[in-house]
């Protein structure tokens, strides 16, 4: 009896391959894992009769959506985290709570070895092993990718036909997609050529603004504490409101990205990203903090924000400098509490307006009429005593240019 392997699966076309590759040249039992990370459209439907039919002895399905959106998407979201300017961190963030039930389920089964269908050139290999590493240090890897001789998706596409196994994907639509509750992405095929517009049938969460309603939307968001709580009124959960935000936003064709991004390996990638329900809440937290946090609280925030998409995206998640920085940005948030309203129109989303009690916005201070807070007359002795360096260099460097002379 050959070596319990569990393979972090999700039906696709790699790790459909990897099933009878393992068999094949590790003699090994598979034991699928697949994660529920929001998928949606029936993507998991069926998933463990398709891995037995590739060779596997089974498939655990584990449903970890309230997970991935409670304790991975919303720190994230109070981070204010971004990568390459525009990237939400989709598929970064879902990877460490995937790796970490991976672990979990290896560990039940007794399983000593695990495997994912990375490949040897993206980033989410990295993600994966340095999480089995600090979760498991103990376990073997397997990493397909990096040792078969396929040297492309048609070569897998040709291999899975010999076993006579049935994937969603062809020759002519070969598209690398990664999709859960906060975002789709899509890579490969057309995309590859960086003067090709993405193909207009090819997007999953958002329509073309330009078919998008003719009238606008307006959607209310309410935070506790940083973390949305309700839209428009209506208390949701994590999950539940994700879903419906999507559902809003993807119709006015909200969270379109085209991005070139760089990856780790050290090569640049194009991806084509839908985040409709992330667009939405991140512009609408970051108006929030806007009107609860101070100046230099915000700076900082701003500072530390690429730190952490950067700690996100190279798959760093399961470290000590993610829960000092998590417990930074928890300080950070505990005013972080009111309500953003939000115009959808035709891909974009405006603020209307904005709602705190903890508001540091004074109209009183601020008016162009009358006020009794406030004596402009003070503006004068800050002035000099903001300039006072500036000023006695100036006096000095006049000082000893004329001893120079």
């Amino acid at each position: 009896m050959g070596p319990l392997v569990v393979l972090a699966y999700s039906g696709g076309l790699d790790t459909s391959a990897i099933v009878p590759w393992l068999k094949e040249n590790y003699n090994a039992r598979v034991l699928c894992f697949a994660a529920d990370v929001g998928q949606g459209a029936g993507e998991l439907d069926g998933i463990e009769e398709k891995a037995i039919r590739s060779g596997a002895v089974g498939c655990v399905v584990k449903d970890l959506r309230e997970e991935f959106v409670r304790d991975f998407v919303f720190p994230t979201i109070k981070s204010g985290a971004i990568y390459a300017r525009q990237y939400l961190l989709g598929t970064a963030m879902a990877r460490p709570v995937i790796a970490a039930a991976q672990v979990a389920t290896a560990q039940e089964a007794g399983a000593q070895t695990l495997a994912h269908g990375c490949t040897g050139k993206g980033n989410d290999q990295v993600r994966f092993e340095l999480n089995y590493g600090i979760l498991a240090p103990e376990m073997g890897i397997i990493a397909p990718w990096r040792e078969w001789s396929f040297t492309g998706r048609k070569d897998l596409l040709n291999y899975l036909a010999s076993k006579g196994i049935d994937v969603d994907v062809s020759h002519e639509k070969p598209y690398s997609r990664d999709r859960n509750l906060w975002h789709c992405s899509h890579e490969g095929g057309v995309l590859e050529d960086l003067s090709n517009a993405p193909p207009d049938d090819m997007f999953l969460m958002t329509s073309d603004p330009t078919d998008a309603p003719d009238t606008p939307q307006d959607v209310r968001i309410e935070f506790e504490q940083g973390e949305p709580v309700s839209v428009d009124g209506v208390p949701l959960g994590p999950v539940a409101l994700v879903e419906h935000l999507n559902v809003v936003a993807g119709a006015h064709g909200i969270g379109r990205a085209d991005i070139v991004e760089d990856r780790l390996v050290g090569m640049k990638s194009r991806g084509v990203y839908e985040t409709p329900a992330g667009t939405l809440l991140r512009a609408a937290h970051r108006e929030l903090e806007q009107i609860v946090l101070d100046r230099r609280t915000l700076s900082l925030k701003d500072q530390l924000a690429p730190r952490y998409a950067d700690m996100l995206y190279e798959g760093r998640w399961w470290t000590g400098e993610r829960e000092a920085m998590d417990a930074l940005f928890a300080s950070t948030q505990q005013r972080v509490t009111g309500d953003i309203e939000l115009r959808l129109f035709k891909g974009t989303a405006t603020v209307r307006s904005r709602r705190s009690p903890f508001s540091l916005y004074s109209a009183t201070h601020v008016t162009f009429e009358a006020d009794d807070v406030y004596n402009q007359a003070d503006a004068g002795a800050f002035i000099r005593l903001y300039g006072l360096q500036d000023r006695l260099a100036s006096e000095l460097r006049k000082t000893r240019e004329d001893v120079l002379v």
